[in-house]
């Protein structure tokens, strides 16, 4: 359903994405994990046309797309393909509009029909009382569920979750990750999934990309590359874990 070739991105001579390459298939779950600073976040962002890249190419569904598109057509079509759930979605969502409004809206934006909003409420287990409510309104864990249900509206083939539940209490976290695997079983949406939350990863996805300083230093799937780590990087993160018996020095000094 994607394919990236030898995504390239460089700001001020540092490389944030050198030479990255990956498949995601259909209905597929593929985690891009790595520290602070490894490119995770450029790379996403490069997939839903935030950031252009230098060179490289993204193919969704066999189609191959230009690397510097403009115009409102451009944009929409690209919105179709791919669909991103942030960090932090209430500044994302307009502070104006209601769940039910904000999701009406995309309906609208895309041509489909507004009364779905409530179709897609109830999918992201969100109910009559949240519709009507404003982003401020909502805890945290409802306004990510909005913010997905706003991703889904346009029934993208693709859906990049950006540390989506890294600001969230650990058990809204669960409870967000259960929403996300049964989107993908129902839905056959794949997901791309960005986080330094190995534990996350290993829960939610099937195969995983080591990135370090923009390179991808590991692959496969995720059940081999957490338990039995080929590079040094990925054993190095693996141990920086917080677990019984954990040496926060022996990690600073590897």
């Amino acid at each position: 359903m994607l394919a990236v070739r030898d995504l390239c991105k460089t700001y001020a001579g540092t490389p944030a994405a050198d030479a990255v390459s990956f498949d995601l298939p259909a209905g597929g779950s593929l985690g891009l994990v790595g520290e602070s600073g490894s490119g995770k976040t450029t790379i996403a962002r490069m997939l839903v046309g935030l950031v252009t890249p230098d060179s490289g190419t993204i193919a969704v569904d066999g189609r191959e797309r230009p690397l510097r598109e403009r115009g409102r057509a451009a944009r929409l079509r690209r919105a179709r393909e791919i669909q991103m759930v942030f960090q932090d979605p209430y500044l994302s969502l307009d502070p104006r509009l209601t769940a039910a409004g904000c999701l009406r809206t995309a309906l609208r934006l895309h041509g489909k029909a507004p009364a779905r909003a409530a179709e897609l409420l109830d999918q992201v287990g969100l109910g009559k009382r949240e519709a009507e409510a404003r982003p401020h309104q909502l805890s945290g864990g409802q306004r990510q569920r909005l913010a997905i249900a706003r991703a889904l509206a346009v029934e993208p083939s693709v859906l990049v979750l950006d540390e989506a539940v890294a600001a969230l209490d650990v058990s809204i976290q669960a409870q967000i990750l259960e929403l996300l695997a049964r989107v993908r079983a129902e839905s056959g949406v794949a997901l791309l999934f960005v986080s330094h939350d190995l534990a996350v990863v290993r829960h939610l996805c099937d195969d995983t990309l080591v990135l370090h300083r923009g390179v991808v230093v590991e692959r496969g799937p995720v059940a081999r590359v957490l338990a039995e780590p080929e590079h040094p990087y990925t054993r190095l993160l693996l141990d920086s874990v917080p677990r019984p018996g954990w040496d926060p020095a022996r990690v600073v000094r590897l």
